[in-house]
């Protein structure tokens, strides 16, 4: 056991609590759900960037490479001021959904470069320009590009072209459970001497103001270089500075005389800083050092090339700095030999840099996320009563949910929220790191304050009732593998408990998605917008009803998720084996839905194409057509895959024997499906949608160059469609689908989101499983051509392997030192000083592997992250 592993056991023990304090602290909270009270739901107008160092927030606060404890009660981060800029920068800048040619996008540069489990050492570098900000012309020029347009990003504006930019290092370790030591390491990178205010800053969560309550407690200056904290929640506690500094207090209260004309509650308000530093109000700022919020300010000149440090230490009682640089060290040593003991063998230096700063932006990914709907619908005490739509409105029939955690984000900009589909795939990699954390997350998503009583577990913050894949039985199978792998202690209780949750959750679906109880599904959303002819969330133009193939494929995925865990589960409590028969059964009626010709003689497979489509019914005529899109539609039905081991058929007779006469007495279900009749290697038995013959098909596809396979692993949509759109008109309208590598051209679905060509990791990743499960079967025997047309034959986990690699080398460096994440921007290509910094995007181009989408979407293309560690490069 290292150091960091035995942290990791003294806080799931309870015993010490290391994860107290961590990067809690989102950094986008203005334009969120949480934050709109307006009539129309219009969360990024009503409370824009302009505000954010103006207003209090309701529900949680935002920062720069901050942190906080785990209810958010304290918080701290730093603010930056280059002389230049109109306002002090305290907080992450991007254009809002509307703003934006391509949808929200954050305009930063920034990084997670480290971070163990227990946060006992984080490392995060923001990069701040010398020049002005360019604020208004990263607006103005989006606001004028097209969706045909690439975004127009901070590093375009060449305000980092001649180095003139700070490089500000952030820096955690913990001495102790609340003894945190914090380094500020300011470099300038130009070739003249630059000056900087760095305002390290420390501030409550404002829970006071919407109850008309007093403040949850006070700061104040008790001697030079020391700011004392008395929190009524969190006790006592001081921030120490080891180099003396200016001090300044304010409260972190809205200043309503600049928003709305309006008078002040308290004469200092939130944004006091910035008119002290900026506009040189002295009076804007406390002279008796007391507030809610402070910071030290440092005015620091760094010489060219060079850097200075600063040394804080945020603790509830050691205050000297005398082993300060040896802690430092200590904790960097231990989170090296931490991740030593994670990362696979044989791992290059390159590899193992991409994959800790994938797993260290998962960690830093951590939020705590604070939303009660019912107070957010009905109103504080203390503030104006909601506009009646409200009650009518976005996720007004979710009232019972009450979020106060700390959640896995997708990231904390661009989706400072949690997504239930997201989280699945974090936890996979999370699982490598903590698993304790990974299972948690899990059941926390199930839990009776966050599932709808009736079943449905909450898609995300902008629309918890909308439809994302039912990916969380798969996950907490995954999980409870690789930890018990990793453990050599299967935790049974986990997987029991997460069960019986499922149960519900796999009730609602079939009871709210079959529409007709014939085994067929339609999803809606599922995660993959901007896939389909149609917005799948909406009535249909045409009228009628759409059959989705990926919709019914994930629940045919479900039910073999749920058949697995109850199968482990029944190895010691035979109660579970009716209900294995119960989801074992279930596929197979599925499966036979989706694979044989229904009453109108249409079918979700063509086999004249060898592929799978959604098929559009329509009620007037009785006329059915399939939608002959060849997308990730098309693959999700190889998803719907898994093998029983002989030897636990043999322990469980009793699902051994109701298997047996169900494959006996219901030929007419089982003859043209994988059912188990036949064993395969290692006498193993085999359920999948897709039988060998139509396998063999649809892999055709998905491993020719000029259909799927990019370099970068599967696309989301065949590059067929980019001679060939696919194009289908009803009612004198024309709906189409084209193939597009980058940002979508169409804004119908739903701003930055594309799944019209690029590659995305999630999907992958479940094919890679996928290929696996099916090689588990089949062996060495099936072989297939890849790439198709190569004359290259491989066997199906070699297959595997490869999509793998080419998922993995988006990120590695390729022969001539580049990485393919980042196209053609030489700076971040060849500058020593970016080249080695990762960015996370949310999925990338499907022809050049370069990253698009949110850009630090550390989430599930963190999945890298397990990628290599089980493919390597």
């Amino acid at each position: 056991m290292n150091a960091e592993q035995n942290r990791l056991l003294e806080s799931n023990a309870r015993i010490k609590h290391w994860k107290r304090w961590g990067p809690y602290l989102s950094e986008r909270a203005w334009g969120t759900v949480r934050e709109d009270y307006s009539a129309d739901g219009s969360a990024w107008e009503y409370f824009p960037h302009d505000h954010a160092r103006s207003r209090a927030y309701r529900w949680n606060e935002d920062g720069i490479g901050g942190i906080s404890d785990r209810k958010q009660n304290i918080c701290f981060s730093i603010a930056l001021w280059n002389g230049k800029d109109p306002i002090l920068k305290e907080r992450l800048f991007g254009l809002t959904g509307n703003e934006g040619n391509h949808g929200e996008d954050v305009k930063e540069l920034y990084y997670y470069l480290d971070s163990t489990p227990t946060h006992s050492y984080m490392k995060y570098l923001y990069k701040y320009p010398q020049a002005a900000f360019p604020y208004e012309r990263l607006v103005s020029e989006n606001r004028s590009r097209t969706k045909l347009d690439r975004e127009f990003e901070l590093i375009d504006t060449g305000i980092f072209d001649e180095n003139r930019y700070f490089d500000v290092f952030i820096e955690y370790a913990k001495a102790d459970v609340d003894d945190i030591l914090i380094r500020i390491t300011v470099a300038n990178r130009g070739d003249e001497a630059a000056s900087i205010n760095v305002l390290p800053t420390v501030w409550y969560r404002n829970v006071w103001s919407w109850t008309g309550a007093a403040a949850d407690g006070e700061m104040r200056c008790s001697e030079p270089g020391v700011i004392e904290i008395g929190h009524r929640s969190v006790g006592h506690r001081c921030l120490f500075f080891d180099e003396s500094a200016e001090l300044l207090f304010t409260e972190n209260e809205t200043n309503n005389e600049r928003l709305f004309n309006s008078p002040n509650r308290t004469r200092y308000v939130k944004d006091a800083f910035n008119d002290y530093i900026v506009l040189g109000k002295h009076d804007a700022v406390n002279p008796m050092q007391t507030g809610t919020k402070a910071a030290a300010n440092y005015i620091l000149e760094i010489p060219a090339k060079s850097e200075v440090s600063l040394r804080m230490r945020l603790s509830d009682g050691e205050m000297g700095f005398e082993t300060f640089d040896a802690t430092f060290a200590e904790r960097i040593n231990e989170a090296d030999e931490f991740f030593d003991s994670v990362t696979s063998l044989g791992l290059s230096d390159d590899a193992m840099r991409v994959q800790r700063q994938a797993f260290a932006g998962l960690l830093w990914s951590k939020q705590f996320y604070h939303y009660d709907v019912r107070d957010w619908l009905m109103g504080d005490p203390a503030m104006p009563k909601p506009p009646a739509q409200r009650l009518e409105g976005r996720n007004s029939y979710w009232g019972h949910l009450h979020n106060s955690d700390v959640i896995s984000m997708p990231d904390k900009w661009e989706y400072p929220w949690y997504a239930a589909w997201d989280l699945a795939f974090h936890c996979i990699p999370l699982a490598l790191v903590d698993a304790q954390f990974a299972k948690d997350q899990l059941m926390l998503m199930l839990r009776e304050w966050y599932m709808h009583p009736n079943g449905q577990i909450p898609a995300y913050e902008w629309a918890f009732g909308d439809v994302n894949p039912p990916v969380h039985a798969w996950a907490a199978l995954r999980v409870y593998q690789i930890d018990k792998k990793r453990a050599g202690t299967a935790d049974r209780k986990f997987l029991e408990r997460i069960f019986h949750k499922l149960l519900l959750n796999f009730t609602w679906w079939v009871n709210r998605k079959d529409a007709e109880g014939k085994n067929v599904f339609e999803g809606g959303f599922l995660g993959l917008d901007n896939i389909g002819v149609f917005d799948r969330s909406q009535p249909l133009p045409t009228g009628g009803r759409l059959v989705q193939a990926d919709c019914t494929s994930w629940m045919a995925m479900y039910c073999l998720n749920m058949l697995a865990i109850a199968l482990e589960l029944s190895i010691e409590d035979d109660a579970y084996e009716d209900v294995a028969s119960k989801f074992w059964e279930h596929f197979v009626f599925i499966a036979d839905a989706m694979n044989n010709l229904g009453e109108d003689g249409i079918s979700l497979w063509d086999e004249h194409d060898g592929f799978y489509y959604d098929v559009l019914h329509l009620h007037e005529t009785g006329q059915s057509m399939p939608l002959k899109v060849r997308s990730m539609v098309g693959l999700i039905p190889l998803f719907a895959v898994a093998t029983i081991e002989s030897d636990l058929l043999d322990q469980l007779p009793d699902f051994k024997r109701r298997m047996q006469w169900f494959i006996d007495n219901r030929p007419d279900l089982t003859d043209n499906i994988n059912c188990a009749r036949k064993p395969g290697v290692g006498e193993r038995r085999l359920l999948a949608v897709a039988y060998r013959e139509r396998l063999e098909k649809v892999l055709r596809f998905m491993l020719d160059e000029d259909e799927f396979l990019s370099p970068y692993g599967i696309r989301a949509l065949s590059r067929f469609h980019h001679e060939a759109p696919y194009i289908l008109e009803v009612n004198s309208q024309e709906h189409r689908v084209d193939y597009e590598p980058a940002e979508s051209s169409s804004g119908l679905f739903g701003g930055n989101s594309n799944w019209r060509g690029p590659v995305w990791f999630p999907v992958n990743y479940l094919l890679i499983e996928s290929l696996q499960k099916f090689h588990h079967y089949y062996g060495d025997d099936f072989m297939i051509e890849c790439p198709t047309g190569s004359g290259k034959m491989m066997n199906l986990w070699q297959v595997s392997e490869e999509i793998s690699r080419r998922l993995s080398h988006i990120f590695l460096k390729d022969a001539d030192g580049n990485r393919p994440v980042y196209g053609s921007s030489e700076k971040q290509q060849s500058d020593p000083h970016f080249r080695d910094h990762i960015l996370f995007y949310e999925y990338f181009h499907g022809d050049n592997g370069s990253g698009i989408g949110a850009s630090h979407q550390t989430g599930w293309t963190g999945l890298v992250a397990k990628l290599l560690q089980q493919s390597g490069e």
